[in-house]
C-alpha cells in the first residue's frame, strides 16, 4: 500500500514537472507580450527576469492591430472569416457525405467509401502545385474561396461521421421514415442531434488546421487584404535578422488565443469523442 502511494506521488510529481515544461513557453510568450521594449525582452531571455514584467502594457496589441504597417488587424479578420466559413462547410459536407454513404441507396456504395477513405493517404503537399495551377487558371487566386474550398471535404471527417452514424439504431431511422420524415429530415432531426461529440471534434480539429495554414495561403495569395494571420505574423521578423520581439510576442498571443479558448470551451466534448473512438477501434 505504501509502495503504491509513493508510486502515485512520484507519478504526480513527474506529470507536474512535465506540465510546467510544456506550459513554460506559453507563459513566457504572454509575459513578453506585455513588455514594450524589445531589447528588454532580448536581455531578459535566459534568466528568471523573462517571467516578470515591471510595467505591463497592452501597447503592443494596440500597435499591431491598428497602427502597424503589416495590417495585422486585417489579417486577423481574414483568418476568422476563412476559419468560420471552412468549419461550417466542412461540417455540412462531411456529415452529409457520411450519412449518404451509410443510408443512401447508392451503386457501388462500399467501393465509393473505400475510394474516399483511400484519398486520406495522399499527402496534401503532393497535390498543391497542380491544384495551384488549376485555381490560377480559374482566376481564383487572392480570394477567400481559394483558401476555403480545397479543405471542406476531408476523407478523415467523412470516415468519422460514418462510424458514428453507424451506431444509430437502424430501427429508429426506419420508424422516422415510416412517420413521413424524408431522407434528409432524418439526417437533420435524428442523426445529428445524437452525435454532438463528433461534430464538436470535427469543428475543433478543422478550426485548428485552418488557423495554422501557412503553405497554401502563401502559394495562392499575394494581397494583404485576403492573407491570413499565419502569413502576416512572419512580417514581424524584419529584415537583416532584425526581430521585433515585442510585437512578435503580441502577435503570437493573438494567434494562440482563439484556438486556446475554443479548445478549453469544448474540451469535454472533444475528450468524450476521442475516448469513444478509442473504444470503437
Amino acid at each position: 500500500m505504501v509502495r503504491k502511494k509513493n508510486k502515485d506521488i512520484s507519478f504526480t510529481i513527474f506529470l507536474a514537472v512535465l506540465g510546467c515544461i510544456i506550459i513554460m513557453p506559453i507563459v513566457l510568450m504572454f509575459i513578453s507580450s506585455l513588455k514594450d521594449d524589445r531589447y528588454e525582452i532580448m536581455k531578459d531571455m535566459g534568466s528568471l527576469k523573462a517571467f516578470t514584467v515591471s510595467n505591463p502594457t497592452l501597447k503592443n496589441f494596440h500597435e499591431i492591430l491598428f497602427e502597424s504597417v503589416q495590417n495585422f488587424g486585417r489579417a486577423f479578420l481574414n483568418s476568422i472569416i476563412v476559419l468560420s466559413s471552412t468549419v461550417v462547410l466542412t461540417f455540412f459536407v462531411t456529415s452529409m457525405a457520411g450519412y449518404a454513404i451509410l443510408r443512401g441507396k447508392l451503386k457501388f456504395q462500399k467501393f465509393l467509401f473505400i475510394a474516399i477513405l483511400s484519398l486520406y493517404i495522399i499527402p496534401v503537399e503532393s497535390i498543391m502545385l497542380p491544384l495551384m495551377y488549376q485555381v490560377s487558371s480559374w482566376g481564383m487566386t487572392d480570394t477567400y474561396a481559394v483558401q476555403i474550398l480545397p479543405f471542406i471535404a476531408s476523407p478523415l471527417y467523412i470516415f468519422l461521421f460514418y462510424n458514428y452514424f453507424k451506431e444509430v439504431p437502424v430501427s429508429l431511422a426506419e420508424s422516422c421514415e415510416l412517420e413521413g420524415a424524408s431522407f434528409w429530415r432524418t439526417y437533420w432531426s435524428v442523426y445529428l442531434p445524437m452525435n454532438k461529440s463528433p461534430i464538436i471534434t470535427v469543428c475543433i480539429l478543422q478550426g485548428m488546421d485552418m488557423w495554422n495554414q501557412y503553405l497554401w495561403p502563401l502559394l495562392v495569395t499575394t494581397e494583404e487584404k485576403v492573407r491570413p494571420i499565419s502569413i502576416s505574423i512572419s512580417s514581424f521578423m524584419g529584415t537583416g535578422g532584425d526581430i521585433y520581439w515585442d510585437q512578435l510576442m503580441a502577435a503570437s498571443v493573438l494567434m494562440l488565443l482563439p484556438m486556446l479558448i475554443l479548445f478549453l470551451f469544448f474540451q469535454r466534448f472533444f475528450i468524450q469523442s476521442v475516448a469513444a473512438s478509442a473504444v470503437k477501434g
